[in-house]
């Protein structure tokens, strides 16, 4: 056969072979050609293409969980250039490697074992804002795996995470509290926060935020769990407006804060009534803690009721007299109000807080008249008595 016939069969069989490839295939070849390229420009010795692949890494691992898997063979050189002394490495490199840690547990473990916490928490120190900012959202990515709490928790963070809540910008300090939320949740770390004295920053940002936001649920979620110890229950009632804040969040948080901010009220009256007692009811939390006892969750429903119980004049249960009945709790608590637009506000809250308890109780009594035959449904005595009046 001649050159021509030769070349001939080759091309069919290019065709034949091409015509067998199915669209799937088609991009899982590209994927992998794009994957295989930009691993080769960011193990190579050139910083203009170490920069070029860092970026091409980020952009495609912003939402895909596949790249991030593709691509884990990246970090040890994206953490190198987190040594480099050019600012546009560093950027680079900080923002492929916080891509890579989304999601991604075994990815998170490897930057760390790679080296990355050393030069990360130097940017937390760095007079750059990007650099700070940068490394912030990156510490707080990894904070959320238990695998790394314990390597983080041990290189002393805590009060570099607390200064950028002083001082950072309004994303650095959002991230900060978060990332200190996160680590909060491992064994003896919250003595080791509180060192960094953490409320007078953390009650300042919770002023500055949106109730309903996330930042302001880890703050309070980060306050109540400092609660637990006298430090932290000192250093919010000696914080102006500290007390406030969490009772403000009490009353327009989102479900989960205000869950977050009874719980904290609660833990303090209970380690101490006598001393916090009066700190608490001065800032007019009953009414908040009246709208929780219907409209809360399971969880700040339960603790709004026992912290109402706390915040009366005595916490002993009354005589059978005066039975210790929510309505009763509360209408002692209001006696004790000193401001009338609180007591009014309080006395509103109460009449609606009945008049919910009364239609959730005729609702009940309703769906079981549908399943309960005649002799269930016998009259209480006290009932035939005021309706035959």
């Amino acid at each position: 056969m001649d050159s021509e016939g030769e070349n001939s069969v080759y091309l069919n069989s290019l065709v034949s072979a091409a015509d067998s490839f199915s669209d799937g295939d088609i991009r899982r070849t590209a994927t992998s050609s794009a994957v295989q390229q930009t691993l080769f420009l960011i193990h190579s010795d050139d910083p203009t293409l170490k920069v070029q692949a860092a970026k091409e890494i980020r952009r495609l691992t912003k939402t895909s969980q596949r790249y991030r898997r593709h691509f884990s063979n990246a970090v040890k050189p994206l953490v190198d250039m987190l040594r480099s002394e050019s600012f546009e490495s560093n950027e680079a490199a900080l923002l492929a490697l916080l891509n890579l840690a989304v999601k991604d547990e075994g990815n998170k473990i490897n930057i760390i074992d790679a080296g990355a916490l050393e030069p990360i928490i130097s940017f937390l120190q760095s007079e750059n804002a990007i650099l700070q900012d940068h490394a912030t959202a990156a510490l707080l990515t990894l904070s959320a795996s238990p695998a790394t709490k314990p390597i983080i928790s041990a290189s002393g963070v805590f009060s570099l995470l607390v200064e950028i809540i002083r001082h950072g910008s309004s994303q650095a300090k959002a991230d900060a509290v978060m990332a200190l939320s996160n680590l909060s949740t491992y064994q003896d770390n919250l003595l080791l926060i509180l060192r960094a004295q953490p409320i007078p920053s953390t009650v300042s940002l919770l002023k500055s935020c949106k109730k309903s936001s996330k930042t302001t649920e880890r703050c309070t979620a980060l306050i109540e769990s400092l609660m637990c110890y006298e430090e932290g229950r000192n250093s919010l009632i000696s914080e102006d407006g500290g007390v406030l804040a969490v009772v403000e969040v009490l009353e327009s948080g989102s479900a989960q804060s205000r869950e977050h901010a009874v719980g904290a009220l609660l833990t303090m009256c209970q380690s101490d009534r006598a001393k916090y007692r009066e700190p608490i009811l001065r800032e007019g939390v009953i009414p908040g803690l009246l709208e929780l006892t219907v409209q809360g969750t399971v969880k700040s429903r339960t603790k709004a009721q026992t912290l109402l119980r706390l915040l009366r004049d005595t916490p002993y249960p009354r005589s059978e007299l005066e039975p210790d009945t929510l309505e009763n709790i509360v209408s002692n608590l209001i006696s004790q109000i000193d401001c009338e637009e609180q007591s009014g506000k309080a006395k509103e809250m109460l009449a609606e807080m009945v008049q919910v308890s009364m239609e959730q109780s005729l609702r009940h009594l309703q769906q079981r008249a549908l399943v309960c035959t005649p002799a269930d449904l016998s009259v209480p005595s006290c009932v035939s008595k005021i309706t035959s009046k």
